[in-house]
């Protein structure tokens, strides 16, 4: 992997093919991303190279934070991510990232933090069907129902569906295909849904299948 940028989702949209077929895409705003620092074998024991996006001010950083931007001379970044690349050569400290490092047809991965739903019950976390609404079963309706544990062992296992947490986890969509790159307005347009809300910020890479 080689080609990887950090990006904010916008939201979903549509647009038409040549042929005129409907094409489902994601708006997502994609860099620019200055190059923070680069790990190198020798140094750190494997490839990568750190990049940061969207512009900060000082003021909102620690002063280690912010030391590290004054040392290369770039501005401070709210966000940064680490990748793993094959070859760091490609890349210098302080070099700009932008979405003209993908072109259409590129299959990419992305990378979001899902959206949050609470503290969700079984069914809607985990699709289950509610019980029947028969005389004598309520007001148990939307409960999990029997656990199928008896006097031995007398405890419910570990990893049942329950009611729990559900969303804002780190999700992947993998082989998903770059449909348009629109430089002037940072912007790539995806095929497809990519994790997270609006606003939500994500990572394109180049696909591991590819």
């Amino acid at each position: 992997m080689n080609k990887a940028i950090i990006g904010r989702k916008l939201g979903m949209t549509q647009i038409f093919s040549p042929d005129g077929k409907v094409i489902p895409v994601t708006v997502v705003e994609a860099g620019p991303c200055p190059v923070v620092q680069l790990k190198t074998p020798e140094r750190d024991g494997y490839s990568a190279v750190k990049l940061g996006f969207i512009e900060v001010d000082e003021k909102k950083l620690s002063k280690p934070q912010a030391g590290q931007f004054k040392k290369i001379n770039v501005p401070c970044q709210k966000v940064l991510k680490e990748f793993r690349v094959e070859d760091v050569g490609a890349y210098t400290v302080g070099q700009t990232v932008d979405v003209t490092v993908f072109a259409e047809g590129d299959k990419v991965d992305v990378v979001g933090t899902s959206k949050g739903h609470g503290f969700t019950g079984v069914i809607k976390r985990w699709n289950q069907h509610r019980l029947k609404e028969t005389h004598g079963v309520g007001p148990v309706h939307r409960e999990v129902g029997s656990m199928g544990s008896i006097s031995s062992p007398s405890r419910v296992f570990k990893n049942k569906h329950m009611p729990g947490q559900y969303g804002h986890e780190r999700v992947t969509v993998q082989n998903l295909e770059i449909v348009k790159v629109d430089a002037a307005r940072n912007a790539l347009l995806i095929k497809g849904a990519v994790p997270g809300p609006r606003g939500g910020v994500i990572t394109v890479a180049q696909s591991v299948k590819a």
